[in-house]
């Protein structure tokens, strides 16, 4: 690793140090989005509630899906005989509805032959405001503040008092001659309905416009526990459905990177990291290394320096001297290739050569009579280098 890179790693992990340490010394803004979703410890979360919604609801069976009310009630219809093969209440929950046509069609049938639905939300699917003769309203306050009282003799003396999260969505439309107040909600001096039960066929719906109440902040602030409790009270004694958001986790990412990109200073340090790796990518991209220079194989001279010593004593006239070294040269080989003896050049020799090499006898004789001439005499011509060259030439 070079020292760049060591410098651009040590810079990084740097300035990631730096953003968690500024970003853990302050606190932490408060989330007040209302998700009412279970897993959310949020203020408007409903993790509270989905922990103590056995004690809200005593004796009870709960059960809870994550599907549409369509695909959770339709397998529990049976079509031979038009009825439900279950008995309960459907309790849902939520800022806006998420209820799409099928399923309000769906929980419009299920009401009506002799079950109970709870809506806690602050809008209501058209159909059922057409099928139950209701319409809702957004009132303007300025104190931000609502006072919740419930109609029952049990309820006449208590009041709650709601400072968050609570907008003022009353009911602007019923049905009296059908359709029973049980609560009231009061800005100022201004008093509406919030929670109403309307019969349909065989059973009720119970609509309540401040789905806050089941929220962590107003179940853990003051006495608004017992207020969550006392709607709940209407629901009936039988099992109780509910639609929890992210039950099962269908909704929570699978992603090994959720945690990370859940956490603000985290999230920024991840995305920094990456834009700094492609930086660094970026300008490196390019080789830095020194080019490598061609280095050019040492040649085999040993030729041309063999050429050149020829040519000079060529040139000089020193005939002796080549056959001298053609014949060292000659009788050395014979020597280290087919190990002969060579310093007795006899018939000996020429059957032994002959014998290794196969060549013809006659020419060994005659290479061997040349050397002998050589030997006898201390002046050579050009003639005797060519004779005896080409005589060596022949046993090769």
């Amino acid at each position: 690793m070079n020292r760049t890179l060591k410098i651009y790693i040590a810079f990084l992990v740097l300035i990631i140090v730096g953003i968690i340490a500024i970003d853990s010394g302050r606190p932490k803004p408060i989330n007040w989005s209302p998700t009412y979703a279970t897993q959310d410890k949020i203020p408007f979360g409903l993790f509270v509630f989905d922990k103590e919604i056995q004690n809200l609801l005593p004796g009870q069976k709960i059960e809870r899906f994550g599907n549409s009310v369509y695909e959770f009630l339709d397998p529990k219809y049976s079509y031979t005989d038009s009825t439900y093969t279950t008995k309960g209440t459907i309790l849902l929950i939520g800022q806006l509805h998420n209820i799409d046509a099928t399923s309000a069609t769906e929980l419009l049938y299920f009401v009506e032959h002799g079950n109970t639905a709870f809506l806690s939300m602050q809008s209501f699917p058209d159909i059922l405001k057409d099928s139950l003769k209701f319409d809702f309203s957004n009132g303007l306050y300025l104190n931000n503040k609502l006072q919740l009282k419930l109609t029952g003799n049990n309820f006449k003396n208590k009041t709650y008092h709601f400072d968050k999260g609570a907008d003022n969505i009353y009911f602007s439309r019923i049905d009296s001659t059908n359709t029973q107040v049980l609560g009231y909600q009061q800005t100022d001096s201004v008093r509406n309905a919030n929670f109403i039960r309307i019969p349909y066929g065989a059973g009720y719906f119970l609509l309540h416009t401040q789905p806050a109440a089941f929220s962590n902040y107003m179940l853990l602030k003051d006495r608004n526990a017992e207020y969550c409790e006392a709607i709940l009270s209407f629901i009936p004694k039988k099992t109780v459905y509910w639609q929890s958001l992210h039950f099962n986790d269908e909704n929570i990412s699978g992603s090994p990177m959720r945690y990370i990109l859940s956490q603000p200073a985290l999230k920024w340090a991840w995305y920094l990291f990456l834009i700094g790796m492609f930086i660094f990518m970026l300008f490196n991209a390019k080789r830095r290394q020194r080019v490598i220079p061609i280095k050019e194989p040492v040649p085999n001279t040993t030729v041309d320096f063999t050429k050149t010593i020829g040519n000079l004593y060529l040139q000089e006239g020193s005939h002796y001297l080549i056959i001298e070294k053609k014949i060292i040269y000659f009788l050395e080989k014979i020597r280290t290739e087919y190990m002969i003896d060579t310093f007795y050049l006899d018939e000996t020799f020429i059957n032994k050569l002959h014998q290794k090499t196969g060549k013809d006898p006659a020419l060994i004789e005659n290479v061997i009579r040349l050397i002998q001439k050589h030997r006898s005499t201390v002046i050579s011509t050009q003639k005797d280098v060519i004779e005896i060259s080409k005589a060596i030439e022949k046993l090769k």
